[in-house]
């Protein structure tokens, strides 16, 4: 959404629209996940009246999708694919192995036995 979208990103990889809106979500799940969990918290209190729990779940579904965790993908940061990617790195498959075998990941050599 551009309503979150920030003037000047500090993303630090390869930019095309995926990545974009990934980084925007990763910034608006960090900015309202203490709201959310306080809301979640609301709704599993059983010593809370009804009424409170059923207004804070209202709350909580009311929320922008973009506030869930479930929104956030991990995205190659050199390509922008979003499947096959190794955590550690924040790379996919590809680049991951022409970047150990160029020397760009320190650790990280080839296997062998």
């Amino acid at each position: 959404m551009a309503q979150f979208r920030a003037k000047k990103l500090d993303l630090g990889c390869f930019v095309n629209i995926m990545n974009i809106r990934d980084h925007t979500k990763r910034k608006v799940f960090e900015a309202h996940e203490p709201e959310r969990q306080a809301l979640r918290y609301t709704i599993r209190n059983t010593s809370l009246p009804q009424r409170t729990r059923a207004q804070a779940q209202l709350q909580l579904s009311q929320m922008h999708c973009y506030t869930r965790p479930t929104q956030i993908r991990n995205r190659c940061i050199m390509g922008g694919k979003g499947r096959g990617v190794f955590r550690e790195f924040r790379m996919a498959r590809y680049q991951f192995r022409l970047n150990a075998l160029a020397g760009n990941i320190p650790g990280v050599k080839k296997a062998s036995w």
